[in-house]
This record gives C-alpha cells, sequence and structure tokens, in this order.
C-alpha cells in the first residue's frame, strides 16, 4: 500500500481512538506485507534453535581474563552495528553481562556461594514459546516465526511504541534515543562496523536475533563462534527439536535454570550452573 510511518501513526491512533486495537490497526496492510519484509532470509523449517550457557565455563574464562571476558558481547555488537554510547542511560544492547543474584532472583538464597552469586551471566532475548512481547506489538514488528520459533525484530517496521519493552520481562529490549550513525566517533571509530548489516534509524527498538542472517547461510550465531574461538565453549547452539542435537545432549546430561519460569514463558535459553 506504499504507507509511510507518518500516515501510519495516523491510522493507528484512529483505531486505538475507536477501540479497535491492535489486530486492526495491522490490517491496513496487504496481505503478504509482514512475510516480504524478511523476504531473502531462508528459514529452516522444523527446527526450534535454543542455547545453553555454561556458567561454570563462563566463570572459569572471567577468570583468565585480566579485565574479564566479553568477546561474545564485542562480537555480537559488532556485527550488528550496534553502536556505543559511552551513557548507560541510552545503551542499546543485544548481549549484556549482569550478575547471579540480578539475573536469576528467584534462584537466590542467603547461603549460595558468594563467588557464584555476584558471577557475571550472560543475558539475551531468550526467544520465548510464549513471548508476551509479539502479543503487544501493534505492527508486527515482532513476530515469532512459527518454522524455527526465533523472535524476530524488523525494525523497519516499528513505530517506536515501546510497548514490546514494557512486556518482555527479562529487559532483553533496547530503545534507539539517538542516530546509531551519529554515536561518539571516538568510541566507535569504524562504524559501521559490518557493512553487510542494514543499519537501524532514531526512534526503533532492536534486540538480539540468534543471527537469523548468520543461520540462513548455515553459520553460528557470532557470540557463539566469537566463544568457540577463544576455546571457552560455554555457548552453545542447536536444535531442541532434534534429541541428537548438541544442545539435546547437554539437557539431558546438566542440570539447567530458565529465567523467570514462573511466568509461563518457557524461554529457549538454558544455564547450567
Amino acid at each position: 500500500m506504499g504507507l509511510d510511518r507518518r500516515e501510519f501513526l495516523k491510522i493507528a491512533g484512529m483505531a486505538a481512538l475507536f477501540g479497535l486495537g491492535g489486530k486492526a490497526a495491522i490490517d491496513i496492510f496487504a496481505p503478504g506485507e509482514l512475510e516480504a519484509s524478511m523476504e531473502g532470509i531462508p528459514v529452516s523449517k522444523g527446527k526450534r534453535w535454543a542455547m545453553v550457557i555454561d556458567i561454570r565455563k563462563c566463570l572459569a574464562q572471567q577468570a583468565k581474563d585480566k579485565d574479564g571476558c566479553k568477546q561474545c558481547i564485542i562480537a555480537c555488537h559488532r556485527a550488528h552495528n550496534v553502536p556505543d554510547w559511552g551513557d548507560p542511560k541510552i545503551e542499546i544492547k543485544w548481549i549484556w553481562q549482569d550478575s547471579f543474584e540480578h539475573s536469576f532472583p528467584d534462584q537466590h538464597n542467603p547461603y549460595i556461594e558468594e563467588e557464584l552469586r555476584h558471577q557475571p551471566v550472560i543475558l539475551m532475548c531468550n526467544h520465548c514459546v510464549n513471548p508476551p512481547c509479539v502479543r503487544v506489538c501493534p505492527t508486527q514488528a515482532t513476530f515469532k516465526r512459527e518454522e524455527d520459533g526465533i523472535v524476530c525484530m524488523d525494525m523497519h517496521r516499528c513505530i517506536g511504541c515501546r510497548f514490546c519493552m514494557a512486556a518482555c520481562p527479562y529487559g532483553s529490549r533496547s530503545f534507539n534515543w539517538g542516530n546509531p550513525r551519529k554515536a561518539p566517533k571516538e568510541l566507535n571509530p569504524d562504524y559501521p562496523t559490518n557493512r553487510d548489516y542494514p543499519e537501524r534509524c532514531k526512534g526503533v527498538v532492536e534486540k538480539c536475533d540468534f543471527c537469523v542472517e548468520r543461520i540462513a547461510r548455515g553459520e553460528l550465531p557470532a557470540c557463539v563462534e566469537a566463544c568457540d574461538k577463544i576455546k571457552a565453549h560455554a555457548l552453545t547452539f542447536g536444535d531442541l527439536a532434534d534429541p541428537n542435537s548438541n544442545v539435546r545432549k547437554l539437557l539431558k546430561e546438566h542440570y539447567t535454570i530458565r529465567r523467570k519460569p514462573e511466568l509461563g514463558t518457557e524461554p529457549n535459553l538454558f544455564y547450567i550452573v
């Protein structure tokens, strides 16, 4: 239909005013337009992609690195042109670290080992089976690929309402308060770091997408590749639908936990403790 952002906002606003809701707002788009927005990225059907993060191996690698290991974060952000703003209030994060006690408040108790309590844990989008972010998005800018379970984000369809950020219980989404192309040059001397990946604009939300563009080429997500490159092997990516996959083997052999399982979102990120 060729609607621009301003025209869509007018119609979406009228839909909300008359109580039509997000479903009516999205119906203004032609059939198949959403699918066309992801055209060119092959999808592996019958898959259910997931990741297992071994906190013990992360801890061992942190001990080896004087400044703490952040190779997975660096690799991810460089692969997706995520700028460094130098200000935590407006930072963009696809992968980040937080302490174990903050990441797993339901697993925390006063007698937990002190080292584990403060251990930095790798966090990212959980690619939930029941993602609340998808249910609240009025434009389907965030959507779940039923073929493989990945929760995707189309930044060109995002209108910046931030409903998805409010709905996500894991803090996995970031809002672009500034234009990434105008991020401080001293902090981003070689931006964009990956000219094959599209840049985003000011006023949209973004998050981890399990590196769909790399998966389509038969490659591992950038974070997993970086972790393997330094021989830490703390991140494992694979297909939950395959009983012989590497992730299924790890889940069978080790006790794992997930973030906030009581919410019923069914995260596809598992942590070995």
